[in-house]
């Protein structure tokens, strides 16, 4: 079971990050332009619009999860993102059809945000209410680790397929590899998700009301609910958002445009965060067990707060006097490390919190929706308004001020208002 559930959320990181890892590339394909940070602001505009419309997809199927179960939704949102990545390997570029290549780019790209939406939470609710009451963060940190996997997935590969092609041939062809591997993935995905089992919460749920409905306007109407829906938005899953596309996403772009590292540098020390991402995971899921959701995850807030600037400026710094040295490498290798571990902070309770907030009728879409609201609005949106705002600015790190002043104040909400739900709602109560 836990297997088949994360291997589904596996591809669908892994197919929606590809996108990400790829943005550099995608600039001159499908957005031509004599000036290079244009096209790049173009690119992470497309990857930002997947992002926007995971709400739309987190309030559809979300409802439709809490109506007609968990598994259902499952087989359809991994086939919809298996089907959309699988096209985009088959896209003509600008060069080729011209201002309908950036269109369909988009096109797909607003099909991957909507069935992520649905997968990206509901996989968190699924296997929360399979984990039980023991352990729960420990054992549903395991699903969190999907994210840095389909990063280390994504990335590894386009490293490797750069190292065996030349620029030329990875421009022309080699990019869309990735992509025709995901169908690949989406049929192994397919056949592991059909041995799952409905979850128990649902099934009690059909037994003790058969005629389930989509909760999430009476979620909206319950002032408890739309309160925790909130703090779930802002503080856990925008702060977890905000951390993650900074570290993540936007920190190998940064590292490459504007320290100018070479490329292949920046996803060799990427994959080696990511696997110290892994095990940052687990332990903070472990110790969410022992001292609560609630520490682990202010401290993750208040310390993304206060490091992004100061670290962004040393590696900045680092950059201005090329080449680097061993030490300078090292340097860049621990502040990769130390931004990776506040991101497992908020990445291991995040899964047993999304679930342990809410009541077992409505927490699919209660839970599913603010998530998702978060990732597309708050994190997705991310990269762009960072770039956007540096560029405005003239300097590369006054966009830094937007996540900065971001976690602050999520981090004073939580401490405030964030409850610690550990033994507060039993997953089966109705």
């Amino acid at each position: 079971m836990l297997i088949a559930a994360c291997f589904g959320t596996f591809l669908e990181w892994y197919d929606f990050l590809t996108f990400g890892a790829l943005a550099v590339t995608f600039g001159p394909l499908f957005f031509p332009s004599n000036d290079p940070s244009s096209s790049l602001l173009a690119s992470l505009a497309t990857f930002g619009v997947g992002m926007i419309v995971r709400p739309i997809g987190a309030a559809f199927f979300g409802s439709m999860g809490d109506r007609i179960g968990r598994k259902p939704v499952f087989m359809i949102t991994i086939s919809i993102m298996g089907l959309a990545t699988l096209l985009v390997g088959f896209l003509p570029t600008y060069a080729q059809i011209g201002i309908l290549a950036p269109i369909l780019l988009v096109s797909l790209r607003i099909l991957q945000g909507f069935s992520a939406g649905g997968e990206i939470g509901g996989g968190a609710i699924f296997l929360a209410e399979h984990a039980g009451e023991k352990n729960r963060g420990f054992k549903t940190s395991f699903l969190q680790l999907m994210g840095p996997f389909g990063i280390l997935a994504s990335t590894l590969q386009i490293t490797l397929l750069q190292g065996w092609l030349s620029t030329e041939e990875f421009q022309a062809w080699g990019w869309r590899i990735p992509f025709f591997v995901s169908f690949l993935l989406l049929l192994l995905a397919l056949y592991f998700r059909r041995t799952l089992e409905e979850t128990p919460a649902f099934k009690e749920l059909q037994t003790n009301s058969p005629k389930t409905e989509g909760q999430l306007i009476n979620n909206l109407r319950d002032p408890e609910i739309r309160k925790k829906m909130f703090l779930l938005f802002f503080c856990v899953s925008g702060g977890g958002a905000v951390l993650f596309f900074c570290s993540q996403v936007y920190l190998p772009i940064f590292l490459k445009t504007t320290v100018k590292l070479p490329v292949e540098l920046v996803d060799q020390l990427s994959v080696k965060s990511t696997l110290f991402l892994v095990t940052t995971i687990i332990f903070a899921g472990w110790l969410s067990d022992q001292v609560g959701r609630k520490p682990v995850i202010t401290c993750g807030l208040f310390l993304g707060a206060a490091l992004i600037i100061p670290v962004f400026w040393v590696m900045e710094a680092i950059g201005s006097h090329l080449p680097l040295t061993q030490q300078d490498l090292s340097i860049i290798g621990c502040i990769m490390f130390g931004l990776s571990f506040i991101l497992g902070l908020l990445g291991g309770p995040q899964a047993a919190i999304l679930a342990e907030l809410f009541p077992a009728k409505s927490r699919n879409s209660a839970a599913t929706f603010p998530h998702n609201l978060a990732a597309g609005w708050i994190g997705g949106m991310l990269p762009f308004i960072v770039t956007w705002l540096s560029q405005i600015w003239v300097d590369s790190l006054a966009g830094l001020w937007y996540p900065t002043i971001y976690l602050l104040i999520a981090a004073l909400v939580a401490l405030l208002f964030l409850p610690e739900p550990i033994k507060k709602y039993c997953l089966y109560r109705n």
